[in-house]
This record gives C-alpha cells, structure tokens and sequence, in this order.
C-alpha cells in the first residue's frame, strides 16, 4: 500500500474542543494509529523549559525539535496514552494551561514547524491513521480522506477544562481559564503560518451541546460514508 492510499482522517480545531478524545476514541475503535499532533508542540516546549530554552529562540527551537526524542504509548483505556519524553513519562505535564500556551507560542515559529512537519507525517502508516490538531487538514495531511473541523464555544471549552482541573484535583479559576482560551485562539487564529481555520472540505461539528459520544458516532457515520472501514 503506497502512503497516499492510507487512509488519514484529521480532526482539526481550538483547544478543549474535545478532538483528542474523539481522535483517541475513534482510533481505538478502527485499529489505526493516532498522531496527537497538539502533544508534540507541548512536548517541545515542556523539553525547551527542562534545556533553558527560550520560547522565542526559533533556531535553537527547530534544532531541539529535529532531536526531539519522544514515543506515544497506548494505555489500557482508549482514552488514556502515555507519552515519553527522553525516557520521563511527561503525560500529566504536558497538559497543564502553562504548557498548552507555551506550545501555541512555539508553534507559532516556521522554522519550528518545518521540523516536526515530516515527523507528523511519517505516523501515516497502515492500517490507517486518526490525527488531530490544528493545520492536520489543512497542511500536515491535505489529501486526507476525511476532514473533521470540532469546536465549541469558547465558555464551554472552559468549562470542561475547569471541570477535568477541579476532578483531578487541582486548583482552577472558570474567568481565568476562559481568558486563556480566547487569548489561545487569537494567537492560533492570526498567526501568520498554518493558522487554525477549517479545510475547505471538511466537515463542520459544534460539540457545544454535544456528548462524546454523539460527536464520536457523527465522525465514525462520516467515515462510514467514505468506504474507509473496509
């Protein structure tokens, strides 16, 4: 099978929009591979901070980036991942507001995302793979077979996040969370390379008054629709 003929299905859109866990679902359901793009960034800039990296030294960043020494490996839940970094597991790390900030920053550099734009592409493997971010069908994957843009208003995606915070038990304030959010999808939306916006042909969710489970069920429909299940 050449790699044109694996079948990629992106789900694209702004943070706490739900794509991880519909992109982790879906791929735990197909038995395909799964790129959490979103993670790479994070990770990236998670190692500049352990390397005394600045978030704005872009030719020091592509260079960390093009040795980023990173695996992804599933867990017993299919919503559930581990991710390594240099041999530390980072999953929990990784996904603080601090580190999802400074992965918008980074991603915001070319030279950065020239680097990690071949590494993204070498997940396309058989059988098939689910990949989620925020250019995955707009650039990373533009023939994808299936493109899914998921978003949600801005005061929903807060309130999720302040919800997964408060049962983790961690500290979270709703006003703040929703300033960080908006703040995030300024930077990602006008960022002068690969801004977030939907692919021309992909298809539109608003997960505002959505369950998981009715966005994952639309997605798979979608799939479905394609002939990509066989």
């Amino acid at each position: 099978m050449t790699e044109q003929a694996i079948p990629v299905i992106t789900i694209d859109g702004p943070g706490g929009s739900g794509k991880g866990t519909i992109a982790g679902l879906l791929a735990s359901r197909l038995g395909w591979n799964l790129l959490d793009s979103g993670a790479l960034y994070r990770l990236l800039a998670f190692a500049a901070q352990n390397h005394g990296v600045s978030l704005t030294n872009e030719e020091a960043l592509e260079a960390l980036a093009a040795h980023l020494d990173v695996q992804f490996v599933a867990g017993d839940d299919a919503r559930e991942q581990h991710i390594i970094l240099e041999g530390e597991e980072v999953t929990r790390a990784i996904r603080t507001e601090a580190a999802g900030a400074g992965a918008s920053q980074v991603a915001a550099l070319p030279a950065v995302r020239a680097a990690l734009l071949q590494r993204q592409r070498a997940f396309r493997e058989a059988p098939g793979l689910v990949a989620d971010g925020r250019d995955m069908g707009t650039v990373v994957f533009a023939d994808a077979q299936l493109k899914v843009y998921l978003t949600a208003s801005a005061e929903e995606r807060a309130g999720r996040r302040h919800r997964q915070l408060l049962e983790k038990g961690e500290a979270a304030n709703l006003a703040s969370l929703l300033d960080e959010i908006v703040a995030r999808d300024d930077r990602d939306m006008n960022r002068s390379v690969a801004p977030l916006r939907p692919a021309e042909d992909a298809i539109l969710i608003d997960s505002t008054q959505m369950d998981i489970e009715e966005v994952l069920e639309m997605v798979h429909k979608e799939a479905q629709k394609r002939d990509l299940l066989n």
